[in-house]
């Protein structure tokens, strides 16, 4: 009679406590991959992003050199207009 029991709880085991457990696997598995997905399509978009943003410094040099050259020509030109205007009384 120990014998039956043994098969028993075998085939309970394998009927009952092993599709739960696979059902619990698969619930965790699923978002699992999912946040895989998500993670390796935000690192894509970043790569992407960073390969976007290499000419930006060479972008600021020359901003930087029309801002100069942009200052030289309005202290040119408040220069000239100040010589046209009146001169100020004290």
């Amino acid at each position: 009679m120990g014998m039956a029991w043994w098969w028993i709880g075998n085939v309970a085991l394998l009927l009952v406590v092993l599709p739960v457990v696979l059902f619990l696997v698969n619930g965790l598995l699923i978002p699992i991959i999912r946040i895989r997905e998500t993670a390796d399509a935000i690192l894509d978009s970043g790569v992407r992003l960073m390969n976007q943003l290499e000419p930006v410094a060479g972008l600021l040099a020359q901003t930087d050199q029309t801002v100069e050259a942009v200052a030289i020509g309005a202290v040119r030109y408040a220069g000239s207009a100040q010589q046209l205007l009146p001169p100020k009384e004290a």
